[in-house]
């Protein structure tokens, strides 16, 4: 099979498209012949060897896949050959085939197609998991998103929406927010032209927002926390702008929480829990109140241009890599 391979950690222009042998599944384990699969910030990162788990060269990042089962191991019962699924790995979804944990594979609706469904698991999971179980926001209240022209940031707006909140959506240009008043922002801000913080309060008559959704990080976290309301929740997502330092007095002043959001660690420490929420979202998808904003196909051959136009910040919403 092919695969796109990243031999040397550095920079995604050095990964390679080579012939590989086809992976076997162990007995908890699911082979899938790749259709579709999404790129994620945390590829970018883990090519350059910056992310939180760091795996040895040779591998392919990627790690939002749909396709067509082609073996199972002997202990896996919810999936079986030929059936068309969609899932989240660590790493090796820019290949042809990758192997997938049974517990990380769930069956894909028949009205999804396979650039959806790659696009789907890890930005409304991770979002979801922000919304419902971390901030557990109320309806009536008030989100700002970050960085919400993203893919992870348009599933924030989205879902935001659908669970009752007044959502502000934050982004760096004029397009970004045009998308996001198309996935049902109520008020945007341009923080390159505008105060993030006073901006904020602006639009809350001073209050301050409910939660903060933050997969941005850098500058932007200390004046947004600055901005968020008494008994707010801050929300940790990603940090593609830097990893913040804040004065350790604001939480205490505005008695609000700050909250790591780790999806990845979710699904694996709480299976069962995540199961849960991915058939809310899926049912939510099947009401067509979700829908994937996909902004460019790439071949496998260029998924390394995938990777440098996501850092260059050139995307909105999802892409996606099709073998």
């Amino acid at each position: 099979m092919k695969a796109m391979l990243c031999k040397t950690l550095g920079h995604p222009s050095t990964m390679v498209l080579e012939d590989i042998p086809s992976p076997v599944p162990g007995k908890k384990e699911v082979l899938v012949t790749i259709k579709a699969c999404s790129v994620n910030f945390p590829d970018t990162l883990i090519v350059q060897g910056l992310y939180q788990f760091k795996p040895s060269p040779p591998f392919s990042p990627g790690s939002d896949i749909a396709g067509i089962v082609k073996a199972v191991g002997e202990e896996v019962k919810n999936v079986k050959v030929g059936d068309e699924v969609f899932g989240v790995i660590p790493y090796g979804g820019f290949a042809e085939e990758a192997i997938v944990p049974a517990h990380s594979v769930f069956p894909k609706v028949p009205m999804m197609d396979y650039k959806v469904a790659a696009s789907f698991m890890m930005a409304y999971g991770t979002s979801y998991h922000a919304l419902k179980d971390r901030a557990r926001i109320k309806e009536g209240e008030t989100l700002v998103v970050l960085g919400a022209s993203g893919g992870v940031g348009i599933a924030a707006v989205e879902l935001g929406k659908i669970m009752g909140a007044r959502v502000i959506a934050a982004a760096s240009t004029d397009t970004k927010l045009d998308l996001c008043k198309q996935y049902g922002a109520d008020e945007t801000i341009n923080y390159t032209k505008e105060d993030l913080k006073n901006r904020i309060k602006e639009l809350t008559d001073g209050k301050g927002a409910d939660v903060i959704y933050d997969p941005v990080g850098g500058d932007y976290t200390e004046a947004a926390l600055r901005a968020t309301a008494w008994e707010g929740r801050y929300l940790i997502v990603g940090f593609p702008a830097g990893i913040a330092k804040i004065p350790m007095n604001l939480p205490l002043l505005k008695g609000c929480q700050i909250c790591g959001v780790f999806w990845g660690s979710f699904v694996a420490k709480t299976p069962q829990k995540n199961m849960q929420n991915t058939m809310e979202l899926i049912q939510l998808y099947t009401e067509g109140k979700l829908k994937p904003y996909i902004h460019k196909v790439y071949p496998l051959a260029d998924a390394k241009q995938a990777l440098i136009d996501m850092m260059d910040r050139k995307t909105l919403g999802k892409i996606v890599i099709e073998p």
